[in-house]
Protein backbone atom coordinates (compact mmCIF):
# COMPACT_ATOMS: atom_id res chain seq x y z
CA UNK A 1 0.00 0.00 0.00
CA UNK A 2 1.41 3.12 -0.96
CA UNK A 3 1.96 5.85 2.01
CA UNK A 4 -0.60 8.34 2.96
CA UNK A 5 1.12 11.62 2.46
CA UNK A 6 -0.32 13.90 5.82
CA UNK A 7 0.61 17.71 6.24
CA UNK A 8 -0.98 19.09 9.25
CA UNK A 9 -2.35 22.86 9.00
CA UNK A 10 -2.24 24.64 12.96
CA UNK A 11 -4.03 28.18 13.07
CA UNK A 12 -2.00 28.63 16.48
CA UNK A 13 -4.21 31.06 18.26
CA UNK A 14 -7.91 29.02 17.20
CA UNK A 15 -6.18 26.12 19.16
CA UNK A 16 -4.02 27.76 22.12
CA UNK A 17 -7.42 30.32 23.41
CA UNK A 18 -9.39 26.88 23.69
CA UNK A 19 -6.21 24.60 25.04
CA UNK A 20 -6.03 27.54 27.89
CA UNK A 21 -9.87 27.09 28.52
CA UNK A 22 -9.68 23.77 28.55
CA UNK A 23 -6.66 22.95 30.58
CA UNK A 24 -6.25 26.24 33.22
CA UNK A 25 -3.48 26.93 31.01
CA UNK A 26 -1.68 23.92 31.45
CA UNK A 27 1.74 23.43 29.35
CA UNK A 28 1.24 21.76 26.05
CA UNK A 29 4.08 19.28 24.48
CA UNK A 30 3.94 20.58 21.09
CA UNK A 31 7.11 17.94 20.20
CA UNK A 32 5.02 15.56 20.28
CA UNK A 33 1.75 16.91 18.81
CA UNK A 34 2.34 15.72 15.31
CA UNK A 35 2.95 12.31 15.94
CA UNK A 36 0.03 12.35 18.46
CA UNK A 37 -2.63 13.42 15.38
CA UNK A 38 -1.48 11.26 13.30
CA UNK A 39 -1.94 8.38 14.98
CA UNK A 40 -5.53 9.81 15.53
CA UNK A 41 -6.14 10.20 11.99
CA UNK A 42 -4.86 7.41 11.12
CA UNK A 43 -7.39 5.70 13.18
CA UNK A 44 -10.53 7.48 11.18
CA UNK A 45 -8.84 6.80 8.01
CA UNK A 46 -10.44 3.23 6.33
CA UNK A 47 -7.84 0.58 6.49
CA UNK A 48 -4.56 2.86 7.74
CA UNK A 49 -2.51 2.01 10.25
CA UNK A 50 0.07 4.72 11.85
CA UNK A 51 2.91 3.03 9.91
CA UNK A 52 0.50 3.37 6.26
CA UNK A 53 1.20 6.99 7.02
CA UNK A 54 3.74 9.08 5.82
CA UNK A 55 4.04 12.67 8.39
CA UNK A 56 5.14 15.39 5.67
CA UNK A 57 5.20 18.72 7.75
CA UNK A 58 3.24 20.93 10.76
CA UNK A 59 2.50 24.17 9.44
CA UNK A 60 1.59 26.31 12.37
CA UNK A 61 0.11 30.09 11.60
CA UNK A 62 0.38 32.42 14.29
CA UNK A 63 0.18 36.04 15.18
CA UNK A 64 2.07 38.54 16.96
CA UNK A 65 2.01 42.03 17.66
CA UNK A 66 6.11 43.42 17.60
CA UNK A 67 4.88 46.50 19.79
CA UNK A 68 3.79 44.52 22.47
CA UNK A 69 6.36 43.94 24.99
CA UNK A 70 4.05 40.51 26.12
CA UNK A 71 4.37 39.10 22.64
CA UNK A 72 8.03 39.30 22.72
CA UNK A 73 8.42 36.30 24.55
CA UNK A 74 6.14 34.45 22.22
CA UNK A 75 7.98 35.59 19.27
CA UNK A 76 11.34 34.34 20.58
CA UNK A 77 9.40 30.95 21.27
CA UNK A 78 7.92 30.39 18.18
CA UNK A 79 11.07 31.03 16.14
CA UNK A 80 13.73 29.93 18.62
CA UNK A 81 12.21 26.92 19.67
CA UNK A 82 8.69 25.48 17.57
CA UNK A 83 9.72 26.74 14.27
CA UNK A 84 12.80 24.10 15.40
CA UNK A 85 11.05 21.28 15.62
CA UNK A 86 11.61 18.40 13.06
CA UNK A 87 9.09 18.74 10.90
CA UNK A 88 7.74 22.05 12.00
CA UNK A 89 7.12 25.23 10.06
CA UNK A 90 6.42 28.56 11.58
CA UNK A 91 4.58 31.50 9.68
CA UNK A 92 3.90 34.97 11.92
CA UNK A 93 1.58 37.35 10.91
CA UNK A 94 1.90 40.68 12.14
CA UNK A 95 -0.75 41.83 14.63
CA UNK A 96 -1.85 45.40 15.67
CA UNK A 97 -4.08 46.95 18.10
CA UNK A 98 -6.82 49.56 17.19
CA UNK A 99 -9.10 52.04 19.40
CA UNK A 100 -12.62 50.37 20.07
CA UNK A 101 -14.99 51.98 22.29
CA UNK A 102 -17.29 49.92 24.32
CA UNK A 103 -20.75 50.83 23.31
CA UNK A 104 -23.95 49.94 25.37
CA UNK A 105 -26.50 47.59 23.71
CA UNK A 106 -29.43 49.67 24.91
CA UNK A 107 -28.51 53.49 23.89
CA UNK A 108 -25.50 52.71 21.60
CA UNK A 109 -23.23 55.33 24.02
CA UNK A 110 -19.95 54.58 23.53
CA UNK A 111 -17.40 54.94 26.17
CA UNK A 112 -13.92 54.86 25.21
CA UNK A 113 -11.78 54.29 28.11
CA UNK A 114 -12.04 52.00 31.08
CA UNK A 115 -13.65 53.78 34.05
CA UNK A 116 -11.84 52.09 36.62
CA UNK A 117 -7.62 52.62 35.34
CA UNK A 118 -8.60 54.73 32.17
CA UNK A 119 -7.03 52.55 29.46
CA UNK A 120 -7.97 52.88 26.48
CA UNK A 121 -10.36 49.96 25.11
CA UNK A 122 -8.69 48.02 22.08
CA UNK A 123 -8.77 45.09 19.89
CA UNK A 124 -6.39 42.97 17.95
CA UNK A 125 -6.30 43.35 14.20
CA UNK A 126 -5.17 40.39 13.04
CA UNK A 127 -4.45 39.85 8.86
CA UNK A 128 -2.88 37.29 6.69
CA UNK A 129 -3.41 34.30 9.18
CA UNK A 130 -6.42 32.76 7.71
CA UNK A 131 -5.55 34.09 4.54
CA UNK A 132 -1.81 32.26 4.59
CA UNK A 133 -3.50 28.32 5.72
CA UNK A 134 -6.25 28.91 2.92
CA UNK A 135 -3.23 29.82 0.00
CA UNK A 136 -0.69 27.11 1.56
CA UNK A 137 -3.87 24.17 1.52
CA UNK A 138 -4.46 24.70 -2.18
CA UNK A 139 -1.58 25.37 -3.65
CA UNK A 140 0.26 22.57 -1.85
CA UNK A 141 -2.87 20.18 -2.83
CA UNK A 142 -2.24 21.18 -6.81
CA UNK A 143 1.06 20.66 -6.30
CA UNK A 144 0.54 17.35 -5.06
CA UNK A 145 2.37 17.74 -2.13
CA UNK A 146 -0.32 15.93 0.30
CA UNK A 147 -3.52 13.19 0.34
CA UNK A 148 -4.79 13.77 4.01
CA UNK A 149 -4.76 17.07 5.41
CA UNK A 150 -5.55 17.60 9.06
CA UNK A 151 -7.11 21.30 9.40
CA UNK A 152 -6.72 22.55 13.06
CA UNK A 153 -9.30 25.06 13.58
CA UNK A 154 -12.71 25.51 14.41
CA UNK A 155 -13.30 28.70 12.05
CA UNK A 156 -16.53 28.10 9.55
CA UNK A 157 -14.10 30.74 6.69
CA UNK A 158 -12.31 27.91 5.57
CA UNK A 159 -15.31 25.76 3.85
CA UNK A 160 -15.45 26.86 0.73
CA UNK A 161 -11.41 25.42 0.43
CA UNK A 162 -12.65 22.42 2.14
CA UNK A 163 -15.32 21.60 -0.18
CA UNK A 164 -12.64 22.30 -3.10
CA UNK A 165 -10.06 19.93 -2.19
CA UNK A 166 -12.46 17.46 -1.47
CA UNK A 167 -13.87 17.69 -4.89
CA UNK A 168 -10.22 16.92 -6.73
CA UNK A 169 -10.39 13.63 -3.92
CA UNK A 170 -7.90 14.84 -1.17
CA UNK A 171 -9.06 13.66 2.44
CA UNK A 172 -9.27 16.79 4.96
CA UNK A 173 -9.44 15.83 8.84
CA UNK A 174 -10.64 17.96 11.06
CA UNK A 175 -9.27 18.41 14.06
CA UNK A 176 -11.52 20.55 16.60
CA UNK A 177 -12.75 21.37 20.18
CA UNK A 178 -15.94 19.58 21.25
CA UNK A 179 -19.06 22.34 20.75
CA UNK A 180 -16.95 24.65 18.79
CA UNK A 181 -16.89 24.62 14.51
CA UNK A 182 -19.99 22.28 13.65
CA UNK A 183 -20.31 23.60 10.32
CA UNK A 184 -16.31 22.94 8.97
CA UNK A 185 -16.58 19.59 10.83
CA UNK A 186 -19.28 18.42 9.08
CA UNK A 187 -17.55 19.46 5.79
CA UNK A 188 -14.57 17.58 6.61
CA UNK A 189 -14.18 14.30 5.03
CA UNK A 190 -13.91 13.60 8.72
CA UNK A 191 -13.35 14.86 12.25
CA UNK A 192 -11.92 14.13 16.14
CA UNK A 193 -12.38 16.37 19.00
CA UNK A 194 -9.03 17.61 20.66
CA UNK A 195 -10.38 17.21 24.32
CA UNK A 196 -9.46 13.71 23.90
CA UNK A 197 -6.21 14.56 23.38
CA UNK A 198 -5.32 16.57 26.09
CA UNK A 199 -3.90 14.02 28.42
CA UNK A 200 -1.18 12.68 25.62
CA UNK A 201 -0.65 16.38 24.66
CA UNK A 202 -0.03 17.92 28.11
CA UNK A 203 3.34 18.63 28.87
CA UNK A 204 4.85 16.36 32.12
CA UNK A 205 5.52 18.72 34.98
CA UNK A 206 9.77 19.11 36.19
CA UNK A 207 8.99 16.33 38.55
CA UNK A 208 7.52 13.89 36.78
CA UNK A 209 9.94 11.51 34.22
CA UNK A 210 10.77 12.70 30.93
CA UNK A 211 7.77 12.34 28.64
CA UNK A 212 9.22 9.77 26.01
CA UNK A 213 7.77 9.69 22.57
CA UNK A 214 5.86 6.67 22.15
CA UNK A 215 7.83 3.93 19.90
CA UNK A 216 5.86 3.72 16.75
CA UNK A 217 6.50 3.56 13.03
CA UNK A 218 5.51 6.80 12.25
CA UNK A 219 7.75 8.18 9.51
CA UNK A 220 8.74 11.72 9.18
CA UNK A 221 9.89 13.68 5.74
CA UNK A 222 10.73 17.26 6.25
CA UNK A 223 9.65 19.24 3.70
CA UNK A 224 11.41 20.38 0.41
CA UNK A 225 9.28 23.47 -0.06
Amino acid sequence: MTAERVRIFCDFWNFQLNWNERTGKAQCDWTRMPQILVEKAASVLPDVTPADIEFSEMRVYASTNPASEKDKGLSNWLDSFLNRQPGVRVFVAKRSTKQRPAKCSECQHEVPNCPECGAPYTRAIEKGVDTAMVTDLLSLAWEGAYEVAILMTSDADYVPAVTRLQEKGLKVINATWRDHGFNLAKSCWASFELDGLVTKLRRAKPTDPIAKTPTSKFRKSKSEG
